[in-house]
């Protein structure tokens, strides 16, 4: 995949990218002001439909609260490109002081959403003004529900949109405070980790806690299954492979004199490899299970399956880090390490030649002016970074899908 749109081509780009700013900006801050949790993004998918519309750019409902865009270019309209941006919020109150401040009570924009869903509105108008240059189909997909489980990625392809088109490239990316604006991160390979949810219950008899003896106490229990739990890290993860187990969670609603009958905890375990994360939760059923029984008492196991590991094809990668770094030169890109969060994206890289990589939202001096964290109720992203995505998302699109001709 070789570089082939011409310098003065991608100046034109950034120029038209930048040239949409001010609309892109405001859709940024419409959707912003107005967040909603997952699978309840109504309102903002009725109004990315109408900037769509008013685009003159076809699009459909798709997995409940998503939208679908589609523009078709010349030729082989098999050959598709799809371009992924996630719209949910996050049960946080914000705390930004921004003029344009979640409107809605406990919910707000934390993760940078809203970015990325303006970033494809722009990306999408612009690339829709040049439809006659693309040899294939483009998808725009603005999809419900990264934040919960089961993902709406997994809902997206039980609905089999691209069924008949031949996806040459799922595209997504993802605001990154730690990195300047106008930095990309890229990594090749795996980069995300898969993600599980673990519920386990330690069922024993309580009873007075001044007569141990006369129990089968869950919460010593319980205690010993945490730490043996670790052993799944420790003693049966390959050390070349990281693996994170936490239990964050853990209720024992007893008192200062009463054991209870049961503890309940909660936790995450997250791998970079699909056949140790079934290994791994196979073993955190033995260990509890056997650890329990150990001290007269049960486990109930439950472990819910979360999201795959994300896995960036290596020629698509590369073709976008190239491809950066000739439009704003090779300053703008950095390798990214390996990640232990969690992105329903993954769902993607399992059927698609995919990539997924991290936009810089930090600001130019982010000590005099800091934007704060993702998933924090301070965090505030850098606009200009805006019209950097709307550039690399229809730069990358038209590298991919280029008439012959052109």
């Amino acid at each position: 995949m070789d570089v082939k749109i011409e310098r003065t081509d991608l100046r034109m780009i950034c120029d038209e990218a930048e040239q949409l700013a001010g609309s892109t900006r405001e859709h940024r801050r419409r959707i912003h002001a107005c967040p909603e949790l997952s699978f309840e993004e109504r309102a903002t998918a009725d109004y990315v439909i109408s900037v769509l519309e008013a685009e003159g750019i076809a699009c459909r409902r798709i997995a409940g609260t998503g939208v679908l865009a589609r523009i078709e270019g010349r030729g082989e309209l098999r050959r598709a490109v799809v371009l992924r941006a996630d719209m949910d919020a996050l049960p946080i109150e914000e705390r930004s002081d921004l003029p344009f401040a979640s409107q809605n009570r406990g919910v707000m924009h934390a993760c940078g959403h809203d970015m990325h869903t303006a970033a494809l509105l722009g990306a999408l108008t612009l690339l829709n003004r040049r439809r006659t240059e693309l040899q294939g189909t483009l998808f725009g997909l603005f999809q419900p529900g990264e934040e919960l489980c089961p993902g709406g990625a997994s809902m997206v392809l039980k609905e089999h949109p691209f069924e008949g088109y031949d996806v040459i490239a799922m595209i997504g990316e993802h605001v990154d405070p730690d990195l300047p604006t106008g930095v990309f991160g890229f990594r090749a390979g795996k980069y995300m980790a898969s993600s599980d949810e673990l519920r386990i219950t330690v069922m024993g008899e309580g009873g007075h806690g001044a007569m141990p003896d006369r129990l089968h106490d869950p919460v010593v229990a319980a205690a010993a299954v945490i730490t043996a739990l670790q052993q799944v890290v420790s003693r049966n993860a390959d050390s070349r492979m990281p693996t994170v187990l936490s239990i964050g969670r853990v209720v024992a609603d007893g008192a200062t004199n009463v054991i209870p009958d049961r503890v309940l905890m909660e936790g995450t375990l997250r791998t970079f490899d699909e056949t140790w994360r079934a290994e791994a939760k196979r073993r955190v059923h033995e260990i509890a299970e056997h650890t329990a029984a150990a001290y007269g008492t049960t486990a109930e196991v439950a472990v819910s399956d979360g999201y795959p590991c994300v896995v960036n094809d290596p020629r698509l990668t590369d073709c976008a880090e190239r491809l950066i770094a000739s439009m704003f030169g090779s300053e703008h890109t950095v390798r990214l390490e390996l990640r232990p969060t969690a992105e329903d994206f993954g769902y993607y890289t399992q059927v698609y030649p995919s990539l997924f990589y991290r936009l810089g939202v930090g600001g130019s001096d982010p000590v005099a002016k800091p934007v704060g964290k993702l998933h924090t109720a301070t965090f505030a992203p850098d606009e200009e970074a805006l019209s950097y995505a709307v550039a690399a998302l229809s730069s990358l699109t038209l590298q991919l899908l280029r008439c012959p001709d052109k």
